[in-house]
């Protein structure tokens, strides 16, 4: 809980399979709020992600129908043979992989699924991961619990407000729009997450890649994943 009583809280749109920095975002805070109200943006991380392939990393994207002005929670994913090959890119390119054998009931049941949503395919994936491979005891909203309005800064001020926060734990890429003295005065600290000093480890490329699916990490890296989320920095 935050110093003032309230909670921590985090406010972020749902991705694909996310990288561990989204994690350790989760993990740092007491509520995790998904802001896919907000408009969907082409060519991002919603509907896409990055896996570890001998030759490099390889995009594995969601086909979704016509996006133009909608918001993240209404853009649909276009039916067709897409899980199927994310699974075939992940088996080929995990296969050997430490762990691959103990995810690889999961995979196979999340691809198999008739996903329509984007917004609910990332969230499902987001709070399994979270909560049955990381251990994180996080809870998780949506920002329609809340009661918001304004645009950008304020509209996320007004939610944190009525979630009851009294921390906010941002990325750095907020510091470019984000009216700090508006926080202040409303008695929310607000905290940059640092995302410095990841450590590596082994992958099947001979370069190491961090900005990666999660699923890489604990593809090859198990139920050792959180040490190498959140756990390293308790020995530096």
């Amino acid at each position: 809980m935050g110093d003032t009583g309230g909670p921590r809280v985090a406010v972020l749109q749902s991705n694909y399979v996310p990288w561990r920095g989204y994690f350790d975002l989760i993990h740092d805070v007491d509520v995790f709020i998904f802001y896919d109200e907000v408009q969907y943006t082409k060519n991002d991380w919603r509907n896409r992600n990055r896996i570890v392939t001998p030759n490099g990393p390889q995009w594995l994207t969601v086909p979704v129908f016509g996006s133009t002005g909608k918001s993240i929670r209404e853009v649909e994913i276009v039916p067709g043979r897409w899980g199927e090959k994310h699974y075939q890119a992940l088996r080929t390119n995990y296969g050997k992989a430490p762990f691959f054998e103990m995810y690889r009931p999961w995979l196979e049941e999340v691809y198999r699924q008739d996903w329509r949503s984007l917004s609910a395919l990332n969230q499902a994936l987001i709070q399994k991961i979270a909560r049955d491979f990381l251990g994180i005891r996080t809870q998780f909203r949506q920002s329609s619990d809340f009661l918001s309005q304004g645009k950008r800064s304020e509209k996320l001020l007004s939610l944190l407000k009525s979630s009851g926060a009294s921390t906010y734990v941002s990325g750095p890429a907020a510091r470019s729009y984000l009216e700090l003295s508006a926080f202040r005065d409303a008695g929310i600290e607000v905290v940059w997450k640092d995302y410095a000093g990841y450590p590596a480890y082994p992958q099947r490329s001979g370069e190491f890649y961090p900005a990666v699916s999660i699923l890489d990490l604990l593809l090859n890296a198990g139920e050792k994943a959180p040490e190498l989320i959140w756990g390293w920095r308790r020995r530096s």
